[in-house]
């Protein structure tokens, strides 16, 4: 009998094992020293909770909202690239785990599948991430895509106007599909479930792009456009613009100071997202959940604030919505687990973040997630005063 998978670690362990090494490497790195990268789950264990007692348990809801849109727990599976490369199919199965547990899905602008594969297999509405490219016409294209496949939600990443220098992937040489060297040939050998998936699928590259970006028609000519493509000149303007073009719901993605907070509050978007890219693009950064209640404090209820980075359980999701998230995003969990089993694994890591943080929200005297506040936490670090404070 396999053993009980009873936490993401357990997964994660799995995913390390049946995962090629560049691809396991890509999710599971961050930039330069790796340093916000495990902040942003170190500083989750910093918060402690209130243990209360002799408080009826029995009805429990996490049902709630994101941007107005229904929800079974305030968790959304993050976009995340090269998820198709983690297992073969990779966003198509995320996508129908996701849409089986009443959760959104967020779909990368740099996945392998692509927006038409997931609207082909799944019957609920998804969301869509956008990057922003140089070449207007692609983006425009993508947007036009997003609506025509009926997304609920267009998710505007604002912290990739450069890539952010990953150590482990220039020394994997990563590459979708991989590069075969010999160190590659001798990993894959070792992953005989994820050569046979990759096999059988036709999905091994970024078909959001190839085919429908000019100059990108095969993979030299794609790793060359992408490297010049993320666009540095993405500024408040171009936001207007895409929520022009969008006409729906708009999250932006990448908030992580008060000022930004405040200037995104103004904007026409829907929510916000505290993140700093999963420590993937500024090391040395805040983690996300540390500035959480700061960036609470600076927009009120002047915008929707969700964040991502570090949730790594059901007690992480409790906190953040204690420090004022209405929702949070989970991607290298999601990744674990569709590393480790394909779409019963995320299933699996979902079901883990759901227990954990139903059997958390009961223990700290609650039945609704509405009901979660502030006055669950006992210690919390990174807790700011008042505007009036003097």
């Amino acid at each position: 009998m396999p053993r009980p998978t009873t936490s993401i670690a357990d997964l994660q362990a799995l995913a390390k094992r049946r995962v090629p090494r560049m691809f396991y490497d890509y999710a599971d790195s961050g930039s330069w020293t790796e340093g916000t990268y495990r902040a942003n789950e170190e500083d989750f264990h910093k918060i402690k909770l209130r243990q209360r007692v002799a408080v009826d348990m029995r009805d429990r809801t996490l049902a709630s909202t994101m941007v107005g849109l229904p929800v079974s727990m305030p968790v959304a599976i993050a976009p995340t690239g090269l998820t198709g490369m983690q297992h073969a199919d990779g966003e198509i199965l995320a996508a129908k785990a996701a849409e089986k547990a009443g959760i959104p899905f967020t779909l990368s602008t740099m996945s392998i599948c692509s927006i038409e594969d997931i609207a082909e297999n799944t019957s609920a509405p998804f969301w869509f991430q956008l990057y922003v490219m140089r070449d207007q016409e692609f983006s425009n294209g993508l947007i036009d895509r997003a609506k025509k496949a009926g997304c609920s939600a267009l998710v505007l990443t604002l912290d990739l106007q450069i890539l952010g220098q990953r150590h482990k992937d220039l020394k994997n040489g990563l590459t979708a599909p991989p590069r075969l060297t010999p160190g590659t040939v001798a990993n894959l050998l070792t992953k005989p479930r994820w050569i046979w998936g990759m096999a059988h699928t036709k999905r091994r590259t970024f078909r959001n792009i190839v085919g429908h970006a000019k100059g990108a028609d095969n993979m030299r000519e794609l790793g060359k456009w992408t490297a010049e493509q993320f666009d540095p000149a993405l500024d408040w303007d171009a936001v207007k613009r895409i929520k022009d073009r969008w006409g729906g719901k708009l999250i932006l993605k990448g908030i992580l100071d008060e000022e930004d907070a405040a200037t995104a509050a103004k904007s026409s978007a829907d929510a916000i997202i505290v993140s700093n890219h999963g420590g993937r693009q500024l090391d040395g950064a805040l983690s996300s959940i540390s500035m959480l209640p700061r960036i609470v404090r600076e927009v009120g209820d002047k915008i929707e604030v969700h964040m991502d980075g570090g949730i790594r359980s059901g007690q992480d999701v409790l906190k953040a919505r204690a420090l004022g998230a209405r929702g949070t995003y989970i991607g290298r969990a999601m990744l674990y687990g569709l590393g480790a089993g394909g779409e019963a694994g995320v299933t699996e890591a979902l079901r883990i973040i759901r227990n954990e943080l139903d059997i958390t929200m009961a223990f700290c005297g609650l039945r609704d997630i509405e009901k979660v506040d502030e006055k669950i936490i006992a210690v919390n670090p990174f807790e700011v005063q008042p505007k009036n404070w003097k």
